[in-house]
């Protein structure tokens, strides 16, 4: 770049920097530039109020969901992902072993351990919102035991609502999901989807199960719009993690304050729980449009936990 081209480049971003209209918190490129901008961003980011010609926010998302599914409502994450996709706007079934009322969204009893289970919750949602952009399949419960004691009913239970839910879930979507060009499905899966612990053999088993389905779901539905991903937390401040560390507290005869320090946290390298509604803004990032190339991977939010 010659002398003079870097000057009127400066001038153009030293404009840019002091124009009162650009927006507190983003930037925006002035029209000098908008002919390069504009291929780098995927559409006008427009907020309303706002004409053609003014200054966009990057990173605004311009929201084109307005119905989604999301399992295991009632409580935890799902519950956070609920309240979040609502305050979106969003219109959402919120599915759970027995309806919850107080869930934001439309309440919907269902168990999901069944086939029947499953599509009465796709079908309701379609009957409800007219349509379905978003299936989150979340539902899920623990149980520990070395593999020579592992009930076999556990075992079918965990596979049946934390794998095979989340196939026919998206069986049963998938035409919704197609009809929409955009369709979203998001798993939450777990660090142990790409890692194992000892005496968790069917919760990690259906983890990593859920991951691989969903890099298949990918590639089936990209010329369609559709992307599917993995949400793979580390230890979240759930009921679920609560009661773990309840009785491993008993068990070992020590406080839960050690258990979560020297048991539950020891594999984070950021020495806390993570919170449900930091899982829910990373659903919510990959229901929106910024999430429309993020598909078929295992999204890890693990603390630092396979960074080891």
């Amino acid at each position: 770049m010659g002398s003079r081209a870097r000057i009127d480049m400066l001038r153009i971003v030293v404009s840019a920097r002091s124009d009162p209209r650009r927006p507190a918190g983003g930037f925006w490129l002035p029209r000098a530039l908008e002919p390069l901008g504009a291929d780098l961003r995927p559409g006008r980011y427009a907020k309303a109020g706002r004409t053609d010609d003014a200054p966009q926010a990057i990173g605004h998302q311009d929201w084109h969901v307005r119905a989604a599914l999301v399992t295991g409502a009632a409580g935890g994450i799902g519950r956070a992902v609920t309240e979040r996709l609502a305050a979106e706007g969003v219109g959402v079934l919120a599915v759970d072993l027995a309806a919850d009322p107080t869930v934001p969204g439309e309440p919907f009893a269902a168990d999901l351990t069944t086939r029947e289970g499953n599509r009465a919750s796709v079908e309701a949602a379609i009957e409800r919102f007219g349509r379905l952009d978003v299936v989150v399949a979340n539902a899920g419960f623990q149980h520990v035991a070395p593999v020579a004691d592992f009930s076999e009913d556990s075992w079918d239970a965990l596979l049946a609502l934390m794998l095979t839910s989340p196939f026919l879930l998206a069986k049963y979507a998938w035409q919704q999901l197609r009809a929409t060009g955009a369709g979203r499905f998001v798993a939450v899966a777990s660090a142990h989807g790409v890692v194992a612990s000892p005496y968790k053999a069917g919760y990690v088993a259906a983890k990593h199960g859920v991951v691989g389905l969903v890099k298949t779901l990918a590639l089936e539905g990209a010329a369609d719009g559709i992307t599917a991903n993995a949400v793979c937390p580390g230890y979240v401040r759930t009921p679920l993690v609560e009661r773990q560390i309840a009785a491993q507290a008993q068990a070992n005869g020590i406080t839960e304050e050690r258990v979560l320090e020297e048991v539950i946290l020891a594999p984070h390298a950021i020495k806390r729980l993570i919170e449900p509604s930091e899982v829910a803004d990373v659903i919510a990032f990959l229901a929106g449009p910024a999430g429309a190339t993020i598909t078929g991977v295992p999204v890890l939010m693990d603390a630092g936990w396979t960074a080891h």
